[in-house]
């Protein structure tokens, strides 16, 4: 696993909604690189930039039409480059969004699959034996192509599911992911990766890790392939990064050698139980809701397992959000997002931070737009200033991509920069703090010391550190034989006399004596 991860905190960009330097009402590359000293202002020394490459953008860009070329509206490949170069004269590292599961139906290698003739191709994509064999138990379509059968996808109809083949064989049409075809896949894959790798990106983020091999409950040869990629990594690339969306760490770290898998939203997991559990009353159930009403354990049962299984082998990766998920804003104020990302920016593993989550950028409920959906009111355009379209474009406003915030309190940087006590610069001092003190980076020195089903606070120790967290109105105390100096506070703690006491709505590190 690549050392410089251990001192790394990602920025997840979303490229059409960050910042548009050509005025045409859609963010590009330029605009990241542009935006890369503010980045790195935050304390975020490396970026995730979701898929930027040519597309018909039915899935938001996730609908791949050439690995190899940067979708015109973003800009050109050698833009791209001139960021990477960018990115590392900073120290920061650049991880591009592989979408290995699936293309666009217009790519060309689809294109080619779809022919009645034999080539190079055909199997490239996985097809019934005919047209009217529609699979049971798969997404397909069919009537569409020269090619008598069936083509299974992955997710929107024009997202053909790529051929790595199945492990349990259950139709004469299925290949088992060993034959020749299915490692072309597989190859395929690579020499993508290669391109950018050769290119100066630092690695990748990879779209559903896990949905490569088709029958396959356990996820062995989808991990097995995984491990023949990280394997080509080590030997032509030793430094590049991969981190997986996957959400299992035991398969995606300990089976799949990804070196990181992101913690994601799921209902009743941990993360879930922390951010956003709420009951079914609609009340806030979870942890980090200032209502109190949440249970710590249920984040803990679920996290600890999966900490110790990977602990020396990867990281698991916490996130504000990301661009599938509601933004924490949705039920959190900002007091409440305040003490949620000191938790999470102090953390073993690598965490990310979603584009104008650090500002506190709101969610909205508005039409799909490329296949966003409820998606959608979590990609709006960055808001960097009080000018037109709050900083991110010059275009007028019907040729914005996505509408910006036009609430009179509609956060943004400039405001924010302004403002000591805001969500930005708590964001920064966590972050210098994390960056200055490496028993608050990456390692896995992660210890609990007190945590108790339905109460506050949660307590735990990281090397020389004690991290205190009371999010619930109501104040707390508990017993506590340890001395130590609080470094950084929200609300106010005490910690001495053989007690912690905290009040309501508050986060402290103490550095022990």
């Amino acid at each position: 696993m690549p050392e410089w991860l251990n001192d790394t905190v990602f920025y997840e960009i979303y490229p059409q909604s960050f910042y548009d330097t050509n005025g045409d009402g859609i963010g590009d590359i330029n605009g990241i690189t542009e935006k890369l000293d503010y980045v790195k202002s935050l304390g975020c020394n490396a970026v995730w930039i979701n898929p930027c490459y040519d597309s018909p953008f039915m899935d938001a860009g996730y609908d791949i039409s050439n690995y190899k070329k940067v979708a015109p509206r973003y800009g050109t490949n050698d833009d791209l480059k001139h960021c990477f170069n960018e990115a590392h004269k900073r120290g920061m590292h650049i991880l591009l969004d592989l979408v290995p599961g699936h293309t666009s139906d217009q790519h060309e290698w689809f294109r080619e699959s779809q022919k009645a003739c034999q080539n190079e191709y055909t199997n490239r994509y996985i097809w019934t034996d005919s047209v009217w064999n529609r699979p049971a138990g798969f997404n397909s379509m069919c009537g569409v192509s020269e090619k008598d059968g069936c083509y299974l996808l992955n997710f929107f109809s024009s997202q053909p599911a790529l051929n790595y083949g199945f492990n349990k064989i259950t139709a004469p049409w299925q290949m088992h992911y060993t034959q020749p075809d299915c490692v072309a896949t597989r190859e395929a894959l690579k020499d993508v990766m290669r391109f950018w790798l050769d290119a100066g990106c630092d690695g990748f983020r990879v779209d559903m890790a896990d949905s490569l091999v088709k029958n396959d409950d356990g996820k062995e040869a989808t991990a097995e392939i995984w491990r023949n990629i990280r394997e080509m990594l080590n030997q032509e690339y030793a430094e590049a990064a991969m981190v997986s969306e996957w959400s299992d760490p035991a398969k995606a770290i300990g089976k799949a050698q990804f070196d990181m898998d992101f913690y994601l939203d799921h209902h009743d997991n941990g993360y879930h139980a922390l951010f956003r559990k709420t009951g079914s009353d609609g009340s806030q159930r979870s942890f980090f809701s200032k209502q109190g009403n949440g249970d710590i354990m249920e984040f803990l049962d679920d996290y600890l397992p999966q900490y110790h299984a990977t602990q020396t082998a990867g990281y698991i990766s916490m996130m504000t959000c990301n661009h599938d998920t509601p933004r924490m804003t949705l039920g959190f104020d900002e007091l409440e997002c305040k003490i949620a990302y000191a938790f999470l920016l102090t953390m073993p593993g690598v965490p990310f931070i979603y584009y104008g989550d650090e500002i506190g950028m709101q969610y909205f409920r508005l039409n799909s737009v490329e296949g966003g959906y409820q998606r959608t009111g979590t990609r709006t355009p960055m808001q960097w200033s009080n000018g037109k379209n709050l900083g991110f474009s010059n275009a007028e406003k019907e040729k914005l991509y996505l509408p910006v915030d036009e609430r009179d309190c509609a956060p943004t940087v400039e405001s924010q920069e302004k403002d000591d006590n805001s969500l930005l610069h708590t964001v920064r001092k966590i972050l210098k703090l994390r960056h200055e003190n490496p028993d608050l980076q990456a390692q896995p020195n992660f210890e609990v010391v007190y945590a108790e089903k339905g109460k506050y606070p949660f307590v735990f120790r990281r090397g020389q550190f004690l991290i205190a967290v009371n999010p619930s109105w109501r104040s707390a105390s508990i017993p506590l034989k340890l001395v130590g100096n609080p470094v950084f506070q929200l609300g106010g703690s005490t910690l001495g006399n053989g007690c912690l006491s905290m009040k309501g709505q508050s986060f402290s590190i103490f550095h022990m004596n």
